[in-house]
Parts: C-alpha cells; sequence; structure tokens
C-alpha cells in the first residue's frame, strides 16, 4: 500500500470535512512545512498518553493527526500508556492499587488487569479511532513476536530495592514485526507489556518503551504527548519553557526531575543519543499538537537534539540491548504510574505509562 499525499489541513484527513467553526489559519499547508520533503518515508514513533487518552476530542483529534503524518508520507508508531484506565479497573474490581516509590506494585492478579485494560480496552479505542478514517492501524502488543523483551526492575526507598512485581525495563527489542507493517502501509498501534526471558509477562513504562522502539527502528523522530507545556525552566518559580536542549544538557538537569516528567526525559536522552535525530515533548491538551510537533522546525514543547559532532551510541534499526539509565540514580526507576513532589525543572506530575 502506497501513502497517499496531500495537504495537512485538519479535518481533511479520509474523507472529513473541515471542523465547524476551526479557524483557517489552526491548517499548516504542505507548502509551509520546511521538513515536510524530508521526512517523507521516515519513521516518526509518538506516545500517545495524558489527558489526550481520556478526553473524547482530543482523541479523536490526536488520531486524526496520526492519519494526517500517514497521508503526508510518514510512517508513524503509536506507543499508548493506560495508567488511568488501569487504576480505575482496579477499583472495579476491588483490587488493592498499591504504589512504592511513585510505581504501581504489579502483583501477578494485577499484571492479568494492566495486560486485559492495555491490549483489550485502550488498545482497541485507538485502533478503532484511527480506522475511523480508513484500514490504516494494526493493533499489537510487545509480547508480539519478541517485540520486547524486559527485565523486572526494582524500586528504591531510602537507598534500599524493594520489589514491586512484574515492574519492567526492556532490554530488547525485535522490531521485524513492526517494519513490516509500516512497509504494508500501516499504522502500528502497540501495548507497553513485554515478554521476559523468564517466562513472566512484564508491565512497561510507555516512554521508555517508545524510546526503545524508535532506536530499533532508526526512528527519524521520537515525540511524547504529556499534559504539561513541556520542561520548565524552573518550575513551580516559573512557567517559562526550554524550547530545546542538548543531551549533554538534559543529562546534567535528568537527576533533579521528579518523577513524572523522568521517563519522558530520559527516553528523549536514550534516543537521541543511540541515533533517533530529534525528541520532542509536547502538550497533548493542544488539540492537533502533533502536527506541529512533527514538522515546524520550531514547534511547541521542548525539543531535544544530539550534542554536535556526537556520534549515535547504537546503530539504529539493529534492536536495543540492555542500557543504563543516564541520570537516573535510585528512586528513579522507570516503571508505571507516577510518585509525588516536583523537583526544580519538571514541573506539574503526569502519568507516565501503564
Amino acid at each position: 500500500m502506497t501513502a497517499a499525499h496531500g495537504s495537512l489541513a485538519h479535518g481533511a484527513a479520509a474523507g472529513d470535512g473541515p471542523t465547524a467553526g476551526e479557524p483557517a489559519d489552526d491548517a499548516l499547508a504542505a507548502d509551509d512545512l520546511p521538513w515536510l520533503e524530508e521526512l517523507q518515508g521516515r519513521t516518526v514513533v509518538i506516545k500517545f498518553g495524558g489527558n489526550a487518552m481520556v478526553d473524547p476530542a482530543l482523541h479523536r483529534t490526536f488520531a486524526q493527526d496520526v492519519v494526517e503524518l500517514w497521508q503526508a508520507g510518514l510512517r508513524p508508531v503509536v506507543v499508548h500508556g493506560g495508567g488511568p484506565q488501569i487504576s480505575a479497573m482496579l477499583d472495579r474490581l476491588d483490587l488493592d492499587v498499591r504504589f512504592e516509590a511513585g510505581l504501581r506494585v504489579t502483583t501477578p492478579e494485577t499484571m492479568e488487569v494492566v495486560r486485559m485494560v492495555l491490549t483489550g480496552q485502550v488498545q482497541r479505542e485507538l485502533v478503532g479511532a484511527l480506522n475511523a478514517h480508513g484500514p490504516f492501524a494494526v493493533g499489537m502488543s510487545g509480547e508480539d513476536a519478541h517485540t520486547m523483551t524486559a527485565v523486572r526492575r526494582p524500586a528504591w526507598v531510602d537507598g534500599r530495592p524493594v520489589d514491586i512485581g512484574l515492574v519492567g525495563e526492556v532490554v530488547a527489542v525485535e522490531p521485524g514485526t513492526v517494519r513490516s507493517l509500516l512497509e504494508e502501509g500501516r499504522i502500528p498501534v502497540i501495548s507497553p507489556v513485554a515478554r521476559g526471558a523468564d517466562g513472566e509477562v512484564y508491565n512497561v513504562n510507555a516512554d521508555l518503551a517508545a524510546s526503545a522502539l524508535a532506536v530499533a527502528l532508526g526512528a527519524e523522530r521520537l515525540v511524547m504527548l504529556t499534559d504539561v507545556e513541556g520542561l520548565y525552566a524552573d518550575w513551580p518559580h516559573s512557567t517559562e519553557v526550554i524550547d530545546r536542549l542538548t543531551a549533554g544538557e538534559l543529562a546534567d538537569l535528568l537527576p533533579g526531575l521528579a518523577s513524572g516528567m523522568l521517563p519522558k526525559m530520559e527516553g528523549c536522552l536514550r534516543a537521541v543519543r543511540a541515533g533517533v535525530r530529534r525528541a520532542r515533548v509536547i502538550d497533548g491538551r493542544v488539540p492537533h499538537a502533533l502536527v506541529r510537533g512533527v514538522f515546524a522546525e520550531d514547534g511547541p514543547g521542548t525539543t531535544v537534539l544530539p550534542d554536535p559532532g556526537a556520534s549515535p551510541g547504537a546503530s539504529p534499526g539493529t534492536g536495543t540491548g540492555p542500557g543504563a539509565s543516564p541520570g537516573a540514580g535510585p528512586g528513579a526507576s522507570p516503571g508505571t504510574g507516577t510518585g509525588t513532589g516536583a523537583d526544580a525543572g519538571a514541573g506539574p506530575e503526569d502519568e507516565s505509562g501503564a
């Protein structure tokens, strides 16, 4: 299947008419986008999470934006979270919802719910929203075809490891199935559940899953949707957003970030150090932020770029292996859920993954 090309006027995707009452200058025409030609045929990995997952209007506009990227000749891949939906289901089933060091304790019983909600609810709703525009999306999980392999990762409390159950860290990615779907002209939608070499199934952080997949696919860009404007320079004293920074600059800031923003920025750092040319964190509460976040040179949010003259840390497209979490010490384990507090530079807490 060959992707169709056209303008990026919002509302023009797959038979949709313009959104009533939407201002004309909200549309981004193809000739206004200097990156459009360069990004033809390139892979863009998108982490879908935050308020856009639970707000019906934002959910629809996100799906529309992803289809528009496809129509413009890009190859989008979506990795989704699902923390609020998992917590809601656990409450409905009267199961314990417990966090240690800001991470969801995932017992085998909880893991069954995580798996069910991510692959059977959140993924299906997103696939359905995308396929409302045409036969584009195919859902899968990190378990499928050994796409993601994880190991158990502990949390840390007062400098000591704490067992939080089946929370995993992605240590290897086999991108063949995702790549085949892209070659067929499909939009893969991936749930952050991973197999373990030990036979277990792990709940993994969606931000870091998206980062690992972007590296393995040799993606051109990684885009993270969140519930804040970007990385704040001096939160809570200022709401000034850092518009761009290098990997080295981010590594210096990383230890001071609160747990909500930490996995997103850690994922961006890992990606650009391993060959992804640009990573961006954007405010998913803004309709159609995704198109601007992918194409615009000076788009919204915070952009992370490789250090000048830096060589990629891994060969894109060959899969990923175990890697250190740059700048993250005890207590910064990127499992699921969010912690408490908002350290300097982090901004408000944000649901990050399952």
